[in-house]
């Protein structure tokens, strides 16, 4: 019960719908996501379960994979076609070549702006609550990393492209920018989260069919198994100690169980990052 899933969500959905379903399933209220899906997105869901959760920020680093479909000649106010429609342009030309340019001129990165309506805070207040009483207020930008980009599919007024992006990257406001751009109105239409680090969508459920991956499945770092008790009995109690491992981060193991997450400090100590309490 403690540990991470991998769930393929559905469209029309929210995140916090799918973790509200999976925490009756297993009846557990310990239970949070590693980077929200809008209800329009499918794809990739990590779901952190018990002492899991401690795992969020970790995962939440990773970078991600998405496949996306963009709507041509229409923009609306959150950037995907759920929205209101605030322009639309039927007397556009684009081209493959051209549109193959401006995609990867957003690579490596550039300076993004945060989407007016999302869940992120300005002065304790969510964007969208702004948005919904008509306030005025400064929006967040944010350097973000665009590692990969290929068209995948060009039509008379749509395409879809494959991207690989930074953790806090939004595609909804990737694609507005693109057709800013471009110099075209251009809103998202279909959206499938893929990778997120390690994990695939090919290795996900269907919440009917869950698995727990247990945390020491989960994590890709280096990990010790304790040998000694002196040792032991400074993990438990949370000290520094020497790294005689050369490794930035490592999981600390006994009889196979995850104990500890260390991570290397300024002074090139392992110094506790995170301690399990497994049942």
């Amino acid at each position: 019960m403690d540990g991470i899933i991998l769930i393929d969500k559905e469209k029309n959905v929210t995140s916090r719908d799918v973790c509200n379903q999976v925490s009756k399933i297993l009846n557990t209220k310990k239970i949070g996501h590693t980077g929200t899906l809008d209800p329009l997105a499918t794809g990739l869901l990590i779901l952190c379960v018990n002492e899991g959760c401690k795992l969020q920020e970790e995962l939440m680093g990773h970078d991600k994979d998405y496949i996306a479909k963009v709507k041509v000649g229409i923009k609306t106010d959150t950037y995907d076609i759920t929205g209101k429609v605030l322009e639309k342009c039927d007397d556009f030309h684009l081209t493959k070549d051209e549109l193959i340019k401006t995609l990867n001129s957003f690579v490596p990165g550039y300076l993004q702006k945060v989407p007016l309506y999302s869940a992120i805070k300005v002065n304790g207040k969510k964007l969208y609550e702004y948005a919904r009483n008509n306030i005025k207020v400064d929006i967040p930008e944010h350097h973000v990393e665009i590692k990969k980009i290929e068209l995948l599919e060009f039509n008379n007024d749509s395409f879809s492209f494959f991207v690989t992006v930074s953790s806090g990257t939004y595609i909804r406001s990737l694609i507005n920018d693109i057709g800013e751009k471009i110099n075209i109105p251009m809103t998202m239409e279909e959206l499938k989260r893929t990778r997120i680090g390690n994990f695939h969508l090919d290795d996900a459920e269907d919440i009917d069919n869950i698995k727990i991956i247990p945390i020491i499945d989960a994590l890709d770092i280096p990990k010790i198994e304790i040998d000694n008790d002196i040792l032991y009995k400074k993990i438990i109690n949370g000290n520094k100690i020497d790294n005689l491992y050369q490794c930035d981060e490592i999981l600390f193991t006994k009889d196979n169980i995850p104990i500890a997450i260390y991570k290397k400090s300024e002074d090139e100590y392992l110094k506790l990052y995170r301690m399990f309490h497994i049942s």
